[in-house]
């Protein structure tokens, strides 16, 4: 799974809420922001984005 680098500003506030909170939950601030992401693109489109076995980048065609 080829994974994305982002630049991400916010408040310092927020940063260390979610910092005790992916404490709480034994997880990097990394991985809680990315699976709170995760969580709100389930909710959204009622799937799980990482379900797909075989994800294709952008602009890239599944062969047939």
């Amino acid at each position: 799974m080829a994974r994305k680098s982002l630049l991400l500003r916010f408040d310092e506030r927020i940063h260390n809420e979610l910092r005790h909170w992916a404490s709480d939950e034994l997880r990097s601030v990394n991985a809680q922001i990315e699976f709170l992401l995760r969580q709100a693109v389930m909710q959204r489109r009622g799937k799980d984005p990482l379900a797909d076995s075989h994800p294709t980048e952008e602009g890239e065609e599944l062969e047939t």
